[in-house]
């Protein structure tokens, strides 16, 4: 397995952010030695450009908020994900390689709540790439979902054949709300759930757990697919965080 010269976390505003934290935990874990930290303030394609210019060696980076939908353009990688969003970078000898695990790591976290998303209904309000992600998965994941009217429509994709008409829901999420821990509207649902986290959010917060989900689901399909099976479990990653 090849360790990177860097890993962290970039987008803004990042100041906050735990991912560093996320991959000092796993890569402990899997005892990968001291990996230099990077926090990549950049608030567009081109700031990020720049920041990275003078890096040399191997990188693994987390993509956040506003990058992820325009990165793939700059960097040149391949259309792969259905969001069209990349949240997940890793360099290895000047070559780029990308992934979208937000919407596995939403499943995830559902299912780590009780919420097991085949035969399950989600709503979700937002059109952005994180709802085309997290509906795609949930719709692979046999899910079904009510879209709800945002500042961007859900448009059309593979989970097509999962969209129900309003009823009563399992769990909602409203992508639209304001960073920050924020809920959102109040949606009709058995459980709403937020997805962004701030300094007072605890353990038990889907926004965490759906965070450390995203990031295994990161090493095991991006940075270290050959040690899948000697990764952290969530439980453990989630011990440690709060520890």
């Amino acid at each position: 397995m090849k360790t990177p010269d860097y890993w962290g976390i970039a987008g803004y505003p990042i100041s906050h952010s735990l991912t560093p934290r996320l991959f000092a935990i796993v890569g402990e874990k899997l005892n990968l030695g001291e990996i230099k930290q990077l926090f990549l303030e950049a608030k567009s394609t081109e700031e990020f450009e720049q920041n990275i210019s003078d890096l040399e060696g191997d990188l693994w980076i987390s993509i956040t908020s506003p990058l992820k939908h325009a990165i793939r353009d700059i960097l040149k990688l391949p259309e792969t994900t259905i969001a069209n969003s990349i949240n997940q970078l890793m360099r290895i000898e000047g070559e780029w390689f990308g992934a979208d695990t937000d919407g596995y790591g939403f499943v995830a976290a559902a299912k780590y709540i009780g919420i097991d998303a085949n035969n399950s209904v989600l709503k979700i309000r937002g059109g952005g790439s994180t709802a085309r992600s997290i509906a795609a998965a949930w719709s692979d994941s046999g899910g079904q979902i009510i879209p709800i009217q945002g500042r961007r429509k859900l448009v059309n994709g593979p989970w097509g054949q999962s969209i129900v008409k309003d009823c009563k829901a399992d769990i909602a999420v409203d992508l639209d709300a304001e960073p920050g821990g924020d809920i959102g509207q109040k949606i009709n649902a058995k459980k709403l759930v937020s997805i962004s986290y701030n300094e007072e959010s605890s353990i038990d917060d889907f926004a965490i757990i759906m965070l450390v989900s995203q990031h295994l689901e990161a090493w095991r399909i991006l940075f270290a697919e050959d040690k899948s099976k000697s990764l952290p479990s969530l439980e453990y990653v989630l011990e440690q965080l709060f520890d």
